[in-house]
């Protein structure tokens, strides 16, 4: 397995996204031991970076479910575990009759890191990522109160998602150049619209984590081969899956892009992890660019 930079650690250059094991579109979830089973492929497959959120969950009243499922796996892999990166999120709000929300302040963010803290079991999350804007809020209020919490100790680093390019710009310069870790938004052949926000990740030197990099949960990445004949002609020609292509080609459009594809059986995410060996021609990455929209630089 290949390696990218991300928080200042080596992770591996496809990661995990384990929300599918806990929520997707069509609300089709494995067991509790398939899933950990998954997450176990996963890591044997190479794969050391994974993805999880606090309302990763079933229902409204299973907060944390998602991340139980990551703490279970790691605790009862037989591997070495020291070189294990999980990352978190919060900051969208989930109640009762499924009521969702967005909640940066200060008391809501450190409540639901601590909540995060005590179910994977560890002394300070490695990188807690702020999971949507709250609307209602100032931007740099939220990364400062986020600045609060690593200052506390409670986080190591800090990572936000959905963001826009101004968005980011303001993290930076509420935390200080060098210190945000992470930009996670959408993004795939169905979603190419965060190219600018991958670009400008790329230009500032943080990691740039597309979500659902194959098209979603619910069949869109099991039919992406038949929604983008590029990339199925592409895969074709080298004779590995359509998905497979589709990850060899986001790694290839910068060196700070690290995909977290979803997974809920371990062929999914073993074929998914191969990608990083997946050599693709300069002109094959052009081709691919241009199929869905995006002019190559």
């Amino acid at each position: 397995m290949k390696h990218r930079s991300l928080a200042g650690r080596s992770v591996s250059a496809i990661g995990l996204g384990a929300m599918p094991l806990s929520m997707n579109n069509d609300r089709v979830f494995p067991s509790r031991e398939d899933a950990v089973s998954t997450i176990h492929a996963a890591l044997e497959a190479g794969v050391t970076l994974i993805d999880t959120a606090d309302i990763y969950a079933p229902q409204w009243d299973l907060m944390g479910h998602n991340e139980e499922i990551v703490a279970e796996a790691l605790r009862t892999w037989a591997g070495d575990a020291s070189s294990l990166f999980v990352t978190t999120k919060g900051g969208i709000t989930r109640g009762a009759g499924e009521v969702w929300g967005r909640d940066g302040s200060l008391n809501y963010l450190r409540g639901a890191v601590e909540r995060s803290r005590k179910i994977l079991g560890v002394d300070a999350i490695e990188l807690y990522q702020y999971h949507r804007p709250d609307r209602g809020m100032v931007y740099g209020d939220i990364m400062r109160n986020l600045k609060v919490l690593q200052e506390e100790g409670v986080i190591r680093h800090i990572g936000i998602s959905n963001a826009s390019v101004e968005e980011i710009d303001i993290a930076v310069e509420v935390l200080g150049e060098g210190n945000l870790a992470s930009v996670q938004n959408q993004f795939s052949p169905k979603h190419p619209g965060s190219i600018d926000e991958l670009r400008h990740c790329a230009r500032l030197g943080v990691a740039f984590l597309p979500w659902s990099p194959l098209g979603g949960t619910g069949g869109g990445a099991r039919t992406v081969g038949d929604r983008y004949s590029t990339f199925a002609e592409v895969a074709s020609a080298h004779g590995v899956s359509p998905q497979r292509v589709v990850l060899a080609w986001e790694l290839a459009l910068a060196d700070n892009v690290i995909p977290i594809p979803g997974a809920r059986r371990a062929a999914s995410i073993v074929d998914s992890a191969a990608a990083a060996d997946l050599e693709l021609t300069a002109d094959e990455v052009e081709r691919l660019s241009y199929s869905v929209g995006i002019d190559p630089e």
